[in-house]
């Protein structure tokens, strides 16, 4: 959600804390704005609006300093405004944070301190932690700390600077993303990885109520009681091209375009493709285990909940395992039953989204084992599973998720095909053949985006469309949610994503000439279902774009088709979902809107 970025150092910090702000800028926010101690006091420059906004602000009132903390605002008490706006100070000015989360108790605070004659500037949660600093403080940041943490219930990332110490920047968290690094000309916080990766590859990682405490040759970590720890750094080895367009227009087209090469990346780790054999050591189960596996539990929200929904069916068609898949945000709070012998497969790209990460959390509280499918080293989700097999998709800058997506659904065919072979469902020559056909899949993925001049065709054609329906079967019924997900969250245009069978029980009553039906027909076990649900709709005057491999002529007759080379059905979803993701990309184009950076979303939701 919001962004955070801080620099304590030798260097002008403004230039420093803009460009991290503008490496955060994919986590979504309405107002940007930084602090810097400057002449012995706190100067501040904050802009609704986007972060160009706030740089024409300091080009003309500009800032001079080498510690300062800088932020992007997602609203969430408090309308977006300039004075809502990031960072904010106590009443007396000697002290500035940002802040990303949720207070909970933060009206009971703000009643306490207006009581105390405390005038509020803003209307947020975060002003109240401000505020608290300013009053508890009693010339010892790092003890006003102590003293102030335990009152704030709910979540928060906090950067915290205090104008008595010019070269030091403080930092705690709870709940929320936070990361430190050394540099070589000072130290850095950041929200996420790419804010900082210019400057540093050794990143430290935060827990809970740690506190650090950063000057420019040094950063000192103390845990909720004071004790000083010693942290060790994890090397994060991204390409810092990866964080850069490379001549695409948009971030979300690059990852597209590089999702070919995320599935070979992917494969070498797992697979040894010379031989054809998994790598024993990066799977979740042992042989002993997967034979005693009685449910598999998938959680995850948004995209990593449909991939999760593809996981289930491969698990238990492919390994013959009872298995379910919930939206992480349901799971935690419905109280669930949970068997003693009961996995769990978590699913997060960022590995920091708050709901998984509660719902995790209550797995293991149970003492259940948990393994996580994350994309980010050194996540609050891969510090805390039991087991984490990483997508290797690297940085995902675009909010909408496609190379992640693949990742995810890459990794539950291996895990699916690894399981059954261990539990005696698949022959060592079947195992074979599966992971021959995968080894095909980046040079398929490569040819469905090479024809995407014909997807971009029929979003032209389709560009004024309001209401789109999309339909499946099997697998195919799970992917077209998440190509409904991708047209609506970057497009704007209302989707929404069926189960072909399920038309007759209420949807078919919304179509009508012109309707706009996208139809995933990619399962070949009930594509004669699939084309009389097409026939249904086709009669009531909508239109239909198909997804298929080698359509049989009858397809061909009643839908525009979008073809995908011919993959075994099981895998099918890896390659169907690229011409979706395309559609949805030029669909967007055509209309304008901000592809990266969608309205009212953010890449990694971090609070409740």
């Amino acid at each position: 959600m919001c962004g955070i970025v801080g620099y304590v150092g030798r260097e002008e910090c403004v230039a420093l804390l803009l460009k991290g702000l503008e490496r955060l800028e994919y986590r979504g926010y309405d107002s940007a704005g930084v602090a810097v101690i400057e002449n012995g006091g706190i100067s501040l420059r904050k802009a609704k609006g986007r972060l160009a906004n706030l740089q024409e602000e300091i080009a003309s009132n500009p800032l001079k300093g080498v510690t300062g903390i800088g932020h992007t605002r997602w609203a969430t008490h408090g309308e977006p405004s300039f004075i809502n706006a990031h960072p904010h100070v106590d009443v007396h000015g000697r002290l500035a944070i940002v802040h990303n989360g949720i207070i909970e108790n933060y009206y009971s605070l703000r009643k306490s301190l207006e009581q105390k004659g405390i005038v509020f500037a803003s209307e947020t949660d975060t002003e109240v932690i401000a505020q608290l600093l300013g009053y508890y403080y009693d010339g010892d940041m790092l003890t006003t700390l102590y003293r102030v943490l335990p009152m704030l219930e709910g979540s928060f990332a906090l950067g915290v600077l205090d104008a008595s110490c010019p070269e030091t920047l403080y930092c705690t968290r709870k709940g929320n993303p936070l990361i430190v690094g050394k540099g070589e000309t000072g130290s850095f916080i950041a929200s996420d990885i790419p804010a900082i990766l210019e400057y540093t590859r050794d990143i430290f990682f935060l827990d809970d109520y740690d506190i650090a405490v950063l000057s420019p040759d040094s950063i000192r970590f103390y845990d909720e009681m004071g004790n000083e720890l010693h942290k060790e750094s994890t090397f994060i080895d991204w390409d810092m091209e990866a964080a850069e367009k490379d001549g695409f227009p948009h971030f979300m087209l690059k990852e597209i375009h590089q999702q070919p090469k995320v599935i070979r990346d992917t494969l070498n780790h797992y697979v040894n493709m010379e031989t054809l054999e998994i790598r024993r050591e990066t799977m979740p189960f042992t042989q002993e285990q997967a034979k005693a596996l009685n449910k598999i539990m998938l959680l995850g929200c948004g995209t990593a909940y449909h991939a999760g929904l593809a996981g289930k069916s491969l698990l238990e068609s492919l390994a013959r395992i009872r298995t379910a898949a919930d939206v992480a945000s349901e799971y935690r709070y419905r109280d669930p039953i949970i068997d003693q012998d009961e996995a769990f497969i978590v699913i997060s790209q960022s590995g920091e989204t708050a709901d998984t990460i509660a719902a995790m959390r209550l797995a293991k509280a149970n003492g259940n084992r948990v393994v996580a499918l994350c994309n980010v080293i050194g996540s609050t989700i891969a510090r805390e599973a039991d087991t984490v097999m990483y997508t290797l998709a690297g940085p995902e800058i675009a909010v909408a998720s496609t190379k992640a997506y693949v990742a995810q659904l890459l990794l539950f065919e291996l895990i699916a095909l690894d399981t059954a072979h261990l539990r005696g469902y698949l022959s060592d020559q079947q195992l074979k053949e599966a992971l021959q056909a995968l080894d095909e899949l980046p040079s398929k993925a490569e040819a469905v985006i090479q024809a995407k001049e014909k997807i971009q065709y029929f979003a032209s054609q389709n560009r004024n469309c309001k209401n789109v329906f999309f339909i499946g079967r099997l697998l195919d019924q799970y992917l077209s949610m998440e190509a409904a997900l991708k047209l609506k969250e970057i497009s704007y245009i209302h989707s929404d994503p069926y189960a072909a069978g399920e038309l007759k029980h209420g949807t078919i009553a919304l179509i009508e000439e012109g309707t706009l039906v996208v139809a995933m027909a990619t399962q070949k076990k009930v594509l004669g279902k699939l084309i009389s649900n097409i026939e249904e709709v086709k009669v009531r005057g909508a239109k239909v774009i198909a997804v298929a491999s080698n359509p049989p002529k009858m397809l061909s007759e009643l839908a525009q088709i979008l073809e995908i080379p011919e993959t075994p059905d099981m895998m099918a979803p890896l390659l169907a979902i690229i011409p979706m993701q395309l559609f949805a990309y030029y669909m967007a184009l055509q209309k304008g809107c901000d592809i990266d950076k969608p309205r009212n979303l953010a890449k990694s939701v971090t609070v409740e």
